[in-house]
């Protein structure tokens, strides 16, 4: 009789702990990470990638896929890259992030092997005074693909670059 209590007991252990599992608080939301990361948001350009700060982020066509061809000073002042490693937030694809070592040995964060980058008019979460700039840089949907349709921004008569 001991040992039929013992399994019951083991058994009635092991089905607690799967209905403590159900009850849990966790609603399946992935929580959001704590350092740098990016995630999505709507705009007039459609759902696109921005910061943890919700700054846009911008990929440029004359790059390669792991290369980055904004090299110059002048480049690099008035589209400074995303440095560093990020993470995914929401409605980021994880397994699209990634990082490029420059030749200038900063670490370039990527997503879809495009290198990322910010544009230094932007004054703000939310804005994206840099899509179209110069038909080359654009906003990036949560696919990786640049957003190349016209969208209404505010001109400030600055060519970015």
């Amino acid at each position: 009789m001991n040992r039929r209590l013992r399994m019951s007991l083991a058994l009635l252990g092991i089905v607690a702990l799967g209905a403590l599992g159900a009850c849990s608080d966790d609603d399946g939301d992935v929580a959001a990470p704590e350092g740098p990361h990016l995630t999505v948001t709507d705009t007039d350009a459609g759902e696109i990638l921005v910061d943890h700060e919700g700054r846009t982020v911008y990929l440029f066509t004359e790059d390669s896929p792991g290369q980055s061809a904004c090299v110059d000073e002048d480049c690099l002042s008035a589209w400074p890259i995303l440095e560093g490693e990020f993470e995914a937030g929401e409605g980021v694809d994880a397994d699209l992030l990634g990082t490029i070592e420059r030749d200038d040995g900063m670490t370039q964060a990527t997503y879809g092997d495009w290198p990322l980058y910010y544009f230094a008019s932007d004054e703000g979460p939310g804005d994206i005074q840099g899509q179209g700039v110069n038909d080359v840089w654009f906003v990036l949907d949560p696919a990786g693909n640049a957003i190349e349709g016209d969208v209404a921004v505010e001109e400030d008569g600055n060519s970015g670059y």
